[in-house]
């Protein structure tokens, strides 16, 4: 079987895009990172990852220049073709800003930035992403952000709970819902209709040995080798 091709994009500001290459080359990927100026991904790419950082020092909105990039135009297409497409962080920010995601990623509630192992519930593994996880199972993730309260208006909320499209809420161990940040429903992740657009404000690139706090990020990724 044929390894999977992982793009890794890069923009003025990224700052995990090694951190992400490491992850998937540990479970067997090829990677490549892609410069935001590139206007088109290899025919042969099979997951594109955006990676956290602060993409243009988080000017303006966290994520809001970032989608101007031609890159993104790739990106849009690739999607729209069923392609998978992974946002991490700063990652999850540009992917609301190019409305490839619902919502937004406001300010956390009390206007700290936020840098911890935080807990996670599985809300739903009915997608590719989360496919090798548990359903309620609880997992312990970094996460560091300052712009991480997801926000989306009643309906909108509605509609995540209907298609499915909430995957991860912030709990405590036990898991009980724990929210670090002001997020909506203490929502950590969330998925497009389609299942093939995903975001997350935690880490799972930043968890991926026990030498380092926990490994709980290398099933969350296995998902995307199948």
């Amino acid at each position: 079987m044929s390894r999977k091709k992982v793009a890794v994009l890069q923009f003025p500001g990224t700052n995990c895009e090694h951190d992400t290459v490491h992850a998937f080359e540990s479970l067997g990927c090829e990677t490549q990172i892609i410069w935001h100026k590139a206007e088109k991904l290899d025919s042969d790419v099979d997951l594109v990852v955006v990676a956290g950082g602060f993409s243009y020092g988080d000017y303006l909105r966290s994520g809001a220049i970032a989608k101007f990039s031609p890159v993104m135009e790739a990106v849009k297409e690739f999607a729209n073709k069923g392609g998978n497409v992974l946002g991490i962080c700063n990652g999850f920010q540009v992917l609301t800003e190019a409305r490839l995601l619902p919502g937004a990623l406001k300010r956390n509630e009390h206007l700290h930035f936020i840098s911890k192992h935080h807990h996670l519930k599985v809300v739903s593994n009915e997608n590719t992403f989360l496919s090798e996880c548990t359903k309620d199972a609880v997992v312990n993730i970094p996460i560091a952000h300052h712009d991480g309260n997801f926000y989306i208006d009643e309906d909108g909320l509605k509609d995540l709970y209907k298609n499915d499209q909430v995957l991860l809420q912030y709990t405590d161990a036990t898991g009980s819902l724990s929210n670090p940040n002001g997020s909506v429903d203490s929502i950590a992740g969330i998925s497009n209709k389609e299942k093939n657009v995903f975001g997350l404000m935690p880490h799972p690139e930043r968890a991926m040995e026990e030498l380092l706090g926990s490994a709980d990020g290398r099933k969350m990724l296995e998902g995307f080798l199948k």
